[in-house]
């Protein structure tokens, strides 16, 4: 891993975000707390040395799927939940939250970027994080789980698909 300042650091990053997603009160700011989380692993995985899973854990994860949540939660309406909670008290612990945790990983990513070394240099030289080594090492050792995950996301769309379906005047299932 290298440093393990910069680790407990990044950890420590990674549980508070996650504990602000768990405790705020209002969706968008839990979205956004996720947001800081799904950004926090990516850097993990740079600093793992797997530039190409940081890039899909951003692209994938901190792009796509929280896009749809916020578009879900716009749809839903449910900012307006906060409404019914309270009052503004809990806006300002989740904002300084947010501010603190965002400048820390900054700084961490800041610090890995004037970091570097001759033994980082080698050791990067000797993995292959190409996506073709990625690609190859997922469908030789790992095609069974590969496999069984694509079986269980089908199964779940077939299921929002059938709960999601609007009965019509007249039927029974």
């Amino acid at each position: 891993m290298g440093n393990p300042i910069v680790f407990i650091i990044l950890a420590a990053i990674a549980v508070t975000a996650a504990l602000g997603m768990l405790l705020s009160r209002n969706a968008v700011h839990s979205a956004l707390f996720l947001v800081l989380n799904f950004m926090t692993i990516a850097v993990f995985y740079i600093v793992l040395n797997a530039p190409f899973i940081a890039m899909v854990q951003i692209t994938v994860y901190a792009g796509a799927i929280i896009v749809l949540f916020l578009f879900v939660i716009m749809l839903l309406g449910a900012e307006r939940l906060r409404a019914l909670g309270g009052g503004e008290g809990g806006e300002r612990w989740q904002r300084g939250l947010a501010i603190f945790l965002a400048i820390m990983l900054v700084g961490v990513v800041v610090y890995m970027l004037f970091q570097g070394g001759a033994a980082d240099a080698q050791t990067a030289a000797m993995i292959d994080t190409s996506p073709v080594a990625l690609g190859m090492r997922l469908f030789e050792s790992y095609l069974l789980p590969f496999e069984l995950t694509g079986v269980l996301l089908l199964a779940a769309m077939i299921g929002v698909v059938v709960l999601g379906r609007t009965k019509k005047r007249g039927e029974d299932a």
